[in-house]
């Protein structure tokens, strides 16, 4: 009989350390990568004026993925929000950390070498769970085994429960409460790029997709933290509809049975306000924190 992989039987593992986490998704979860195609002009024989398009392929593009998860009273996921925002400084340069992302499905398993999140967006909203969607890159995808294969490392327990958070959103800007919220969302951007990794020579023994050139070797470029906070437009803050500052300070926080569960205290940020026209008129106030700090980790907690 057929066996199919299906996403919402599927486990994710991250593997960070020597140490394997065991990672409780949203229902979107996506992994791929591709062949990247060169095209070039070939001359018939019949007719050197008419042309076709041969093809060869030789390298990957960086392979891709994304999923989200809730942020829990638990804090099992923490490890998600440690790869997002901490740095790597083992080899003394300032580097994201790494680490394998498996995907173990009711068939196959897949694996995806050396991967680094690209983008976190914390989400907040009115009556739903905090939630954290990451989406980033790695060298390369690969069936690794089946629905039996064992992820390596070193088990970390997950808690017993599982308890999504919906918390009580409070956001300020330069000590004031923002009121009438709607929503927010705060994202993490780790710019990277892929080293070169092609070359004519290893190009010239490529046959298939198992000495197919792939990626090895990303850089940092910088990182934005950035996002933007909507709210009402009502008689209490309608004179202000339009706005902005080079220099404020903004925080967001979340309570959970009366205790600060999330935190991000983000100094020296400029700002924008505009209008977005809905069943209600909505003020959104564009953020981004002007300087890169190396101890965001400490100015993102939860």
């Amino acid at each position: 009989m057929t066996v199919y992989n299906f996403r919402k039987e599927s486990s994710v593992f991250i593997v960070h350390g020597g140490s394997r986490y065991r990672i409780y998704t949203t229902p979107e979860v996506s992994i791929s990568q591709t062949f990247a195609e060169d095209s070039y002009s070939v001359k018939t024989l019949h007719d050197q004026t008419k042309m076709f398009n041969g093809t060869t392929i030789t390298k990957a593009n960086p392979a891709n993925f994304s999923f989200g998860i809730y942020l829990t009273e638990e804090k099992d996921e923490t490890i998600v929000k440690s790869l997002l925002t901490e740095y790597d400084t083992s080899s003394g340069e300032q580097l994201i950390k790494t680490f394998d992302l498996y995907i173990v499905s009711t068939e196959s398993a897949f694996k995806i070498e050396n991967c680094h999140i690209k983008t976190g967006d914390f989400v907040f909203e009115r009556e739903r769970p905090l939630t954290l969607n990451v989406s980033g890159q790695g060298e390369k995808l690969t069936r690794v085994g089946n629905s039996t294969y064992t992820v390596p490392g070193s088990v970390v327990s997950s808690s017993a429960t599982y308890t999504p958070t919906t918390p009580v959103l409070d956001v300020e800007i330069g000590g004031a409460d923002v009121p009438n919220l709607v929503n927010t969302t705060l994202s993490v951007q780790n710019n990277t790029n892929f080293k070169g990794y092609e070359t004519l020579q290893n190009s010239l023994s490529v046959t298939n997709n198992t000495n197919a050139m792939y990626p090895n070797g990303f850089f940092l470029e910088d990182r934005i933290v950035s996002g933007n906070i909507t709210q009402f437009v009502t008689s209490t803050n309608s004179s202000t509809f339009f706005d902005f500052s080079t220099n404020s300070n903004i925080g967001i926080k979340t309570l959970v049975n009366g205790s600060t569960f999330f935190n991000a205290n983000l100094t020296g940020c400029m700002f924008t306000k505009r209008i977005q026209v809905g069943e209600a008129i909505q003020d959104v106030i564009d953020f981004r924190l002007v300087s890169s700090p190396t101890n965001l980790n400490t100015i993102i907690t939860y």
